[in-house]
C-alpha cells in the first residue's frame, strides 16, 4: 500500500510534529524563500542517506546545511572575518557560503560528500526558521524533488515528485524568490561565485570586495562539486528545452517574457512576466515549467531573458535545464 505524506499547514503543532519526525530520522519537506527543501536531521547518517535515496541523487553531490542563525552556523563551519561579515549582512536570506567544515561539526560526513568543506545558509522564511528552532540542530536540505528535475515551489510540486518518499510536507504556500540560493565558495582566494541567485555579485562585493566567477577563470564544471547546482544538466523538465526562441512550432509550448507579441503560434503560452520584471520572472520560472512539462507538447521554447540582475540566475537555470540529456538533447536557436 502506498503511504501518502501528511500535508499540513505550518501551525505550531505541525511544526512541532515535523521536528519530532526529523528527530526520528524521517524526511520532512518544508518551504524556504527559494524553493521547498527536503529536510533531514543533518547529524543522522541514516536520515541523510535517505535524502540521497529519495531524490536519486549522486552521493558525490553535497547538500546544503540549513541553520537557524550565525551561532549555529559556526558550530558547523570555520568562519573568518569576511564570512562573518557576509553572515551578518546577507542572513537570513537566499545566500549560501562554502567554508571549511569544523572537525567536530555535528553533521554526517555524507552531507559534505566526504569533503572537508560544507555549504551552509540561514533561510529567510519564517516556517523554515521555526522548524530549525524547534529541532535545535542543523537540517540538511536539498530541493524536494527528484535529482536533476525541476525544483518545487509549491507543496503540490513536492507531493507529485516525491510522493511517499517524504513523511510530511509543511505547506507554506508558494516560494517567494523561486530560485535556489546564491552560492559563494570562501575556501579559495578570491572567493568564487559557484551559483548565481537573488543575492547578486555587486551585493557580495559591497561587503567583502572582489569575487571571481567560474566563467571569468575559464573553469569547467568540477568532477567532484563542493556545492549543489554545479552539474551541467540540472533543473530539467521531461520535455526538451529550446532557448532563445524567436519562433515557436505548432506542437511546442512557449515560455514567454515581456510584452512582445511578435511570436505567434504554439500549442500554449505562459508569460514569466508580461511587464518584463525579472524578479517576477524568477518567482514564476519553476511553477510555469512544471505546468508546461506536458507530454501533449514536443518541447518548451523559451524566449530570451535579459542578462542583468537576477536574469543571470534565471539563464543559469535555463541553460542547465536545456543541457544535453540521454533522452532529450537541447536545442538552441
Amino acid at each position: 500500500m502506498i503511504v501518502r505524506p501528511e500535508i499540513l499547514p505550518p501551525t505550531a503543532a505541525a511544526i512541532a510534529r515535523a521536528a519530532d519526525l526529523l528527530r526520528a530520522g524521517d524526511l520532512v519537506a518544508f518551504p524556504t524563500e527559494t524553493v521547498y527543501g527536503l529536510g533531514a536531521d543533518a547529524s543522522n547518517q541514516d536520515a541523510v542517506e535517505s535524502v540521497f535515496a529519495a531524490k536519486g541523487r549522486p552521493e558525490f553531490n553535497p547538500l546544503i546545511v540549513h541553520v537557524a542563525d550565525l551561532e549555529m552556523a559556526e558550530r558547523v563551519a570555520v568562519f573568518d572575518d569576511r564570512a562573518r561579515t557576509l553572515g551578518h549582512g546577507l542572513w537570513a536570506g537566499p545566500f549560501t557560503v562554502v567554508l571549511p567544515r569544523r572537525p567536530d561539526a555535528p553533521i554526517s560526513p555524507m552531507v559534505s560528500a566526504g569533503l572537508d568543506t560544507v555549504a551552509v545558509r540561514v533561510p529567510g522564511h519564517q516556517v523554515a526558521h521555526s522548524l530549525l528552532k524547534a529541532l535545535d540542530r542543523p537540517i540538511a536540505a536539498p530541493s524536494a524533488n527528484r535529482s536533476g528535475g525541476v525544483s518545487p515551489t509549491t507543496p503540490m510540486h513536492v507531493a507529485k515528485d516525491l510522493g511517499e518518499r517524504v513523511a510530511m510536507i509543511l505547506a507554506g504556500g508558494r516560494c517567494q524568490v523561486g530560485l535556489e540560493s546564491t552560492i559563494l565558495d570562501m575556501t579559495c582566494d578570491p572567493p568564487r561565485l559557484l551559483r548565481p541567485g537573488r543575492v547578486g555579485r555587486r551585493e557580495i562585493e559591497g561587503l567583502i570586495g572582489p569575487i571571481a566567477a567560474p566563467e571569468s577563470e575559464g573553469q569547467a564544471v568540477p568532477l567532484t562539486p563542493n556545492a549543489p547546482g554545479q552539474l551541467a544538466s540540472h533543473y530539467a523538465p521531461r520535455l526538451p528545452v529550446r532557448l532563445n526562441a524567436v519562433t515557436v512550432g505548432p506542437t511546442e509550448a512557449l515560455l514567454a517574457f515581456g510584452p512582445d507579441r511578435s511570436i505567434r503560434g504554439g500549442a500554449t503560452r505562459l508569460n514569466l512576466s508580461p511587464e518584463g520584471d525579472l524578479h517576477e520572472a524568477a518567482s514564476n520560472l519553476y511553477a510555469m515549467i512544471h505546468r508546461l512539462d506536458d507530454p501533449a507538447y514536443t518541447a518548451i521554447a523559451v524566449m530570451p531573458i535579459p542578462e542583468r540582475s537576477i536574469g543571470f540566475a534565471i539563464n543559469d537555470r535555463l541553460r542547465r535545464a536545456a543541457a544535453p540529456r540521454s533522452n532529450s538533447p537541447a536545442i538552441e536557436c
